[in-house]
């Protein structure tokens, strides 16, 4: 998997950056948590907004045609959810998500990755506030839009944050913890859902506990410091080495490290060009389109589809209510213990394997789950699916789901985060992030009406696009593990394909 015969060069090259400290501390650890703890508010979101949309008060209020739609004796099970307006409460977040993380590139380099989370978590909590307090449809998409605007802000800072502070052999390890915490969101978003589904009110409850999650990361975010690039970059030359030592330990020599991060933003301060002009050189070609289509291909293995949609999903083919919301919190589970096993061999065997195995094992599950659908509920999804049927469909999916949570899941975050020069940081990870919110809200506003219309086809389109990634991974991404951020620009000059765009001496010219 790591190369082989195919045209590839995915062995961590040699690099004659300095050595920086390896050694753990209690310091980085606890810095590390809270910044990855932003993955709690996008994992709540995904978790709470599926569950309750299936909660019966939540649709008499504000989509009784669901209702109405659902009570029909000739529904068919694929079409039942299938409301524009529904989506556009679910998919509202991801366009405000967008706007604020193409903000959030100049907001981040002007004022710090720490800051930049407390923001987001600031804005998460009126959001949170405002939809629990819901009256209308315009209150819950406003309160949707300030989560986005919340999403947004820390889904862009606080991977780079992970990638800045934590010595590059446990990088990888660390980073996934943004993902964990996103797992961990899901799940505790499902659980509440189940608790509070049989009550009138419960819905309120579920939407406005989204504020609890950003509370806490807003709470912790100011008891660390910004990372030391940050500092760097805006001047703060003391801090940063007060920010070093801590992390880095007080036994540990960080005036080389501190050294290479002063020289390499001397260095992209002296090119006095827009960040979004500089991307687009022709050296930072391989960068620009990894920042495109890592987070494209992430969304397009449909993963967060099912994870809006799971309990609606199970719930047409057959769990019953109380049913689908539970099979949704064994699906975040299912996902949540295999980033734990990501975090554990991300920085021993690579990022690469971990995203081949993993869409070999989405693949499969995706062509099985659409054949059992095709055959139990025939081509028009007309006919009932039985409880054992639908069972299968849980297995299969929760074996996909696995396949996620230790390949495109986690590396979706750390890859973007750690492959950019410091100049152009901010802004690689801010294409990163809106690119994954331009086509999650196309897809969540576009799915229910696809399933309606495609069936078990839906299934099989995400399994083609499976491919394409998987593909894409074996020949054109080269392996990032272990190799200090300042020296990244040194896999591209080795690289069968991309080394065209960075050869000679442009790889000197490629320099964080």
């Amino acid at each position: 998997m790591a190369g082989g015969v195919l045209p590839v060069d995915s062995t961590p090259v040699a690099v004659t950056a300095i050595n920086i400290g390896g050694k753990l501390t209690l310091s980085i650890i606890i810095t590390c948590i809270v910044a990855a703890s932003g993955g709690l508010l996008y994992g709540y979101d995904l978790g709470v907004s599926g569950g309750v949309t299936t909660m019966v008060p939540f649709l008499q209020k504000f989509f009784p045609d669901i209702l109405r739609k659902a009570a029909s004796a000739e529904v068919n099970m694929y079409c039942v959810y299938d409301s524009q307006i529904l989506t556009l409460f679910t998919s509202s977040l991801y366009l405000a998500g967008l706007v604020s993380s193409i903000a959030a590139s100049k907001v981040t380099a002007a004022y710090g990755r720490r800051n930049v989370i407390i923001i987001g978590g600031a804005l998460f909590i009126a959001g949170g506030a405002i939809n629990g307090g819901s009256e209308n449809i315009p209150m819950l998409i406003l309160g949707r839009v300030l989560l986005g605007f919340g999403v947004g802000f820390t889904n862009q800072a606080a991977p780079l944050y992970l990638s800045e502070t934590a010595p590059p052999k446990w990088r990888g390890t660390f980073n996934t913890g943004f993902q964990f915490f996103l797992g961990i969101g899901v799940v505790a978003a499902g659980c509440i859902n189940y608790a509070t589904a049989k009550h009138t009110w419960g819905w309120r409850l579920s939407l406005g506990l989204a504020v609890v999650p950003a509370a806490v990361m807003t709470i912790g975010s100011f008891l660390i410091t910004d990372t030391p690039n940050g500092l760097v970059e805006r001047g703060k030359i003391e801090q940063a080495k007060q920010a070093l030592r801590k992390i880095r330990g007080s036994s540990v020599d960080i005036e080389p490290e501190l050294e290479e991060l002063i020289k390499w933003t001397e260095i992209a301060k002296s090119v006095q060009q827009e960040p979004f002009k500089t991307i687009l050189k022709r050296e930072y070609r391989p960068h620009l389109v990894m920042a495109f289509a890592i987070p494209f291909f992430q969304q397009l293995t449909g993963i967060n589809i099912v994870a809006f949609y799971s309990p609606n999903l199970f719930h047409s083919v057959g769990f019953g209510h109380d049913g689908a919301l539970l099979s949704a919190i064994i699906l975040g589970s299912v996902s949540l213990l295999s980033n734990l096993i990501s975090a554990g061999i991300v920085d021993r065997i690579g990022r690469r394997f971990l995203f081949i195995s993993g869409g070999i094992m989405m693949l499969v599950c995706l062509i099985a789950v659409s054949i059992v659908l095709a055959v139990v509920t025939g081509v028009d999804g007309t006919k009932d699916i039985s409880k054992g049927n639908a069972i299968v469909v849980l297995v299969l999916l929760c074996f996909y789901s696995a396949g996620f949570g230790w390949s495109w899941g986690p590396l979706t975050w750390l890859i973007p985060s750690e492959i950019f020069p410091v100049k152009i940081r901010t802004t690689g990870q801010s294409i990163a992030v809106a690119v994954q919110f331009i086509i999650i809200f196309v897809l969540s506003q576009t799915f229910l009406t696809m399933l309606c219309h495609m069936k078990f086809g839906a299934f099989v389109f995400y399994a083609f696009w499976v491919i394409v990634m998987t593909l894409f991974v074996i020949f054109f991404l080269p392996e990032t593990k272990g190799i200090p951020l300042e020296s990244m620009y040194t896999i591209w000059g080795r690289h069968w394909f991309w080394s065209r765009y960075v050869k000679g001496q442009e790889v000197l010219e490629n320099l964080p």
